[in-house]
């Protein structure tokens, strides 16, 4: 090992430094830093080939997707000037949604529900921003409308963002029985999280550092592509239960 890293002296410190870097960024498993460490540029090697490649490749989809949905955007904000179908208004939010751009996406889903939309996703959209945005109180009729029509929408994640705008709102009693009924059949990170985070609240550290374990002990059974996507998650679930008293 010692003379396969002076033969490729620099490049092995390099290969390192890249994968560290990468581990840095993207908070894998904890083994990762032992191989790279350990074994040198063979094991930064091996990282990079099995951890980071795959990423780069979910960027490049990422960035391509990103470009034609920008172009998408740009055509849409001047065809709403002159045509202002409901549908028009419905698309450009959620291409505002996929872009993070929260205050946009939620007027477009207004401009849509004022123009007279018939269903219940821009309602479950406008309500999820405004929830996002940290203005859970405006969320909850929005959110109390979509769950109405239909609990399971979106995966039960609309269950479990009204459970979390109640939550927030000090409606601690509906904001748990709505968390429970969510997660009887939904295992969504979001709706594990913040259900841990309203039972903490209520100095309920047992309950609550349950089920930030119940969101850790997904990963074991995801394949590898949902593990990197998730992977926000379990980093805040690992944050959130180094706060919890002991």
């Amino acid at each position: 090992m010692g003379l396969l890293s002076h033969l490729f002296f620099p490049w092995g410190l390099i290969l390192q430094a890249l994968a560290i870097l990468h581990f840095i960024r993207r908070r894998p498993d904890t083994y990762w830093i032992f191989v790279i460490l350990f074994l040198g540029p063979l094991g930064a090697l091996i990282y990079l080939l099995v951890e980071a490649a795959p990423d780069l490749t979910f960027l490049g989809r990422q960035s391509a997707r990103g470009f034609s949905r920008r172009k998408r955007i740009r055509e849409l904000e001047s065809l709403v000037q002159v045509n202002t179908a409901v549908g028009n208004f419905e698309e450009l939010g959620d291409l505002y949604m996929d872009e993070g751009r929260l205050p946009q996406a939620r007027a477009a889903f207004d401009k849509a529900i004022n123009g007279g939309s018939q269903t219940i996703d821009p309602f479950y959209k406008r309500g999820a921003c405004a929830v996002l945005m940290g203005d859970a109180e405006a969320a909850i009729p929005d959110l109390e409308r979509v769950v109405a029509k239909d609990p399971s929408w979106d995966f039960h994640r609309a269950e479990g963002l009204l459970a979390h705008a109640y939550a927030l709102t000090g409606q601690k009693e509906k904001a748990e029985a709505l968390f429970r009924q969510a997660t009887q059949t939904s295992t969504m990170s979001e709706t594990y999280l913040n259900f841990a985070d309203l039972l903490a609240s209520e100095g309920r550290t047992p309950e609550a550092r349950e089920w930030a374990r119940k969101l850790l002990d997904k990963k074991h059974g995801m394949p590898a592509y949902l593990r990197r996507r998730e992977r926000p998650w379990f980093r805040k679930a690992k944050k959130f239960l180094s706060r919890l008293p002991a």
